[in-house]
Order: C-alpha cells, then sequence, then structure tokens
C-alpha cells in the first residue's frame, strides 16, 4: 500500500477490524519510511463489475471512488468513516443484485444507491452529494431538492 503522505510503498499493517455485517475489513497501517498513520479498507468486489457512464463509456467499478466521493459529501458532518464503508458496503450488495447479465450498471443508479444510503445517515451530506451528481444549475433547484426532504421540524414545534 502506498502511503498518502510521502509516496513510499513501505508499511504494517498495526491493527484490523471486521465491519459489522463483515463485508469489509478496515486496516490501521504504519508508514515504515515517515511513520505516518493511515487507514485503508478492503471490500469483496461481486465478479467483474462495469460502469455505464452517461457519455457511453464503459469502465471498472470502483469502490474507492465511491468511498471518497461519500467521505467529501460527509466533509465536516460527524459521519465516520466506518459508516461511510457500511454505506458503500450497502450500495455494493445494491449494485451486485441490479447488474445486467454482462456485469454492468448504469452510474446513474449507483448515484441513486449512494444518495439512498446518505439520506439515512445525514440530510446535508445527502444535499452535497445530491448537488454535485445531479449537477443543480442554481439555487432554486437546490432549494426544491431540500423541500423533498421529510420534514422533521414537525417533531420539534412547540414542544420547548
Amino acid at each position: 500500500m502506498r502511503c498518502p503522505k510521502c509516496g513510499r510503498d513501505s508499511d504494517k499493517v498495526i491493527e484490523t477490524r471486521m465491519s459489522k455485517d463483515a463485508a469489509s475489513v478496515r486496516r490501521r497501517r504504519l508508514c515504515l519510511a515517515c511513520s505516518y498513520r493511515f487507514t485503508t479498507y478492503e471490500t469483496i468486489i461481486p465478479a467483474e463489475v462495469y460502469v455505464l457512464k452517461k457519455d457511453g463509456r464503459r469502465e471498472d467499478f470502483k469502490p474507492d471512488k465511491l468511498f471518497s466521493g461519500i467521505r467529501q459529501a460527509c466533509w465536516k458532518r460527524q459521519v465516520t468513516d466506518d459508516v461511510i464503508a457500511q454505506m458503500v458496503s450497502n450500495v455494493m450488495n445494491k449494485i451486485s443484485e441490479q447488474t445486467n447479465s454482462e456485469g454492468e450498471i448504469e452510474s446513474q443508479k449507483i448515484g441513486e444507491f449512494a444518495m439512498d444510503e446518505l439520506k439515512k445517515i445525514d440530510e446535508v451530506a445527502y444535499v452535497r452529494f445530491a448537488s454535485v451528481y445531479r449537477h443543480f444549475k442554481d439555487a432554486e433547484a437546490f432549494i426544491n431538492e431540500i423541500h423533498k426532504l421529510p420534514s422533521q421540524s414537525n417533531d420539534t414545534e412547540g414542544g420547548e
């Protein structure tokens, strides 16, 4: 594994944990060159899965890319990497159910699966992801997406 700080590929695993659903493994690593500590996740990729992009391209499915996109949406939110890894695992389960006979799935479906997971965990992260994924053109589109979220204010009105 290449160190994200110095780029060298000499490290050792200092801790290993299995996820709750046993679908992924979290490893804490120590770079032997610069002593930087970092975390990696290992997941099972069902068979070969290909993503069909909007422009017609076909590329390999990369769980790391999905993890990175969800993590970016969760930036400065109280969502841990373990929760994100669980979301990715849930999306991957849905992908394995939805791939066609050639092992292909449309990128749009993957984005929808990710948004479904984010909506359950953190509405701000959901709206962030949706704004990039759906290419909101203006503030009105952004506001419309927020209005689609279920209202939580009914539970707290008049209670205090």
